[in-house]
């Protein structure tokens, strides 16, 4: 029986949450069965090894980059793309992030592909264009897949999407990388011996929530004099809130990591993860902390409360709601015993929903369905 060709699409491929997604799935699904092919839209990233192309490289998977450097190149790369699938002739069209959702979709349909899967990684409240531009060509997606049901339920409600449409994937995690078997030694970014780091991850942009994090860290240190706050990541806002720290008095408590490669050392060696976003999807860094056996104290935005279950009452927070923030932020580090309990009840609802291997099957059965249909 002759392999189903999957086309691989998206925006760019640094490494990101649904950059490591398509990654996976390339990577890991069953190559008796399919045949897969990456087709990003950007350049060649310009850090290779801060990207996923080397384990793209590693795993023999082909991968072709579009040299899309704007969005006034979108008719220029929809035309590459559409060229690309019409010589190559995939069965199925899988894509990720919005400007690829909407150049692969076009591309996809006048190059003859037989099924467009689109993937929705966060439910966008920033930006409502997209939202409008994905309602006015969802005729050309066969499947829309969510990673939770929150962002499905957005999909349906504030985009217009059909709901006939709409499957739920979640993320899924490596659960043998987490832990990691060596913890990072935090006086690398500043942490001193002997202090204890809660630990933020992710880009450093509004939507994140950080300068409000940074607003309320004082409330909070104050109370817990041995332990400083870890921002890894980087992003446009990085200047304004290194100024913020300053301005809040605890620069000196505020350290700035950047991005990093070793985000499950870093998180094996800190005590809990903060994530103070104004909006998700199902945000990677929460399932890598649950998996980490970490506590977590998040907003109550988008997929976390389905990450975290029955420990969502103890672990999240109102966006916005500072007092309550900090008071959760303390509860847990003022108790090693209660933050140990919930890191390891964490642990066991990733192995029991979230491994690698259930989402990556999960998808097999997706495309496989609509290539039999």
């Amino acid at each position: 029986m002759s392999r189903i060709k999957i086309a691989l699409c998206i925006t760019e491929l640094n490494a990101g949450g649904a950059e490591r997604c398509l990654t996976e799935l390339a990577v890991r699904i069953d190559r008796h069965r399919f045949d897969p092919v990456v087709y990003c839209l950007s350049p060649r990233p310009a850090k290779e090894e801060a990207s996923c192309l080397p384990k793209l490289r590693a795993a023999g998977v082909e991968v072709h980059f579009l040299d899309g450097r704007s969005v006034w190149q979108f008719p220029v790369v929809a035309r590459r793309l559409r060229r690309l699938f019409a010589a190559h002739k995939p069965q199925v069209a899988q894509t990720f992030l919005f400007h690829a959702n909407i150049v692969g979709r076009i591309a996809a349909k006048r190059a003859g592909v037989g099924a467009v899967v689109a993937g929705i990684r966060v439910a966008e409240h920033g930006v409502r264009w997209h939202l409008w531009l994905d309602r006015m060509t969802q005729s050309l997606v066969d499947r829309y897949v969510c990673v939770g049901r929150s962002v499905a339920d957005f999909s349906a409600a504030r985009a217009g999407l059909p709901p006939e449409k709409l499957v739920v994937i979640p993320n899924g995690i490596d659960l043998e990388k987490y832990p990691a078997r060596q913890p990072a030694d935090l006086r690398e970014f500043g942490v001193a011996a002997g202090r204890r780091a809660v630990v933020f991850v992710g880009r450093l942009e509004t939507q994140k929530g950080v300068k409000w994090l940074i607003e309320t860290a004082p409330s909070w240190l104050d109370r817990l004099p041995d332990c400083e706050l870890l921002l890894v990541g980087d992003g446009p806002l990085r200047t304004a809130l290194e100024t913020s720290a300053k301005t809040a008095g605890i620069a000196d408590r505020i350290h700035f990591a950047g991005w990093r490669p070793d985000v499950p050392a870093i998180l094996a060696a800190a005590e809990l993860l903060v994530l103070p976003s104004a909006w998700e999807g199902m945000p990677n860094v929460v399932l890598e902390a649950m998996a980490s056996r970490k506590p977590v104290v998040a907003t109550d935005v988008e997929g976390v409360g389905e990450l975290l279950d029955s420990g969502a009452e103890e672990q999240t927070v109102r966006y916005g709601d500072s007092q309550v923030l900090a008071e959760k932020i303390f509860r847990l580090m003022n108790d090693p015993q209660r933050a140990t309990e919930v890191g390891l009840e964490n642990r066991r609802r990733v192995e029991e929903n979230f491994g690698i291997s259930r989402m990556v099957r999960t998808y097999e059965r997706l495309w496989g369905s609509l290539v039999d249909a």
